[in-house]
């Protein structure tokens, strides 16, 4: 597979998970306007949703979406620090180009920067857990007998992380920046995304160590992921 076709699969299927985020919290927030547990729940079945047809969409070029796992697949050998990079910066643009869209379609200015601030050792815990939990239930099925099912896997996670993490499972630095983007329901205030990506480096450390204990194996895959 050429290294364009992974970096347009790359692009692409971050551009429609940030859309699918923030457009989702957006109709979620008119539409249940006194509602907030409603509005997490519609946001996290559209997320879990989208991420499933995604990965079964993309997997088969690259369908990883998410730069801490990436940086785990050049750290496992199955990918090289140039394709890294790469793929990495694909999915940065990605992600703000859902995030412009999303804003677009709903009506808003293409850009108006979160004020929702996001921050406390509880919200920061809830990243290293969801980001480690992620790494985990990724690279974990892509190494058990069902690899297939990978989409399955990683869609449900993340639906349900929604819900019993404090930080609503972010877990994916280039969806935290893009989040930024857009002053609505699941953006995140700009001076809250440091500790946010740090937690989140820390918790794919974190799966990497689980994940070498309990699947030992030196090379993967390619991985796939929000």
């Amino acid at each position: 597979m050429r290294l364009r076709q992974k970096v347009a699969a790359e692009f692409v299927g971050s551009a429609f998970l940030v859309a699918a985020v923030i457009g989702s919290g957006a109709a979620a927030s008119r539409l249940s306007p006194h509602d907030v547990g409603l509005q997490l729940l519609e946001n996290s079945i559209v997320t879990g949703a989208v991420l499933v047809a995604l990965i079964l969409a993309l997997h088969p070029v690259s369908a990883s979406f998410n730069p801490v796992i990436t940086a785990l697949e050049r750290v496992l050998g199955a990918i090289t620090s140039r394709v890294a990079v790469a793929l990495i910066c694909a999915q940065l643009a990605g992600a703000v180009t859902g995030a412009v869209i999303a804003n677009l379609m709903f009506d808003l200015p293409a850009v108006s920067l979160s004020t929702h601030t996001r921050t406390g050792s509880g919200l920061w815990l809830g990243e290293v857990v969801a980001t480690l939990g992620l790494v985990l239930i990724v690279f974990g099925t892509l190494r058990g007998t069902e690899s297939s099912r990978v989409a399955y896997a990683v869609g449900g996670y993340i639906t349900g992380a929604y819900w019993f993490t404090s930080s609503t499972s972010f877990a994916n630095p280039a969806v935290t920046l893009a989040r930024t983007l857009s002053d609505t329901f699941a953006g995140i205030a700009p001076a809250s995304v440091p500790v946010f990506i740090l937690a989140q480096l820390l918790g794919g450390a974190a799966g990497l160590g689980v994940l070498t204990l309990l699947h030992p194996r030196r090379r993967e895959p390619v991985a796939t992921t929000p």
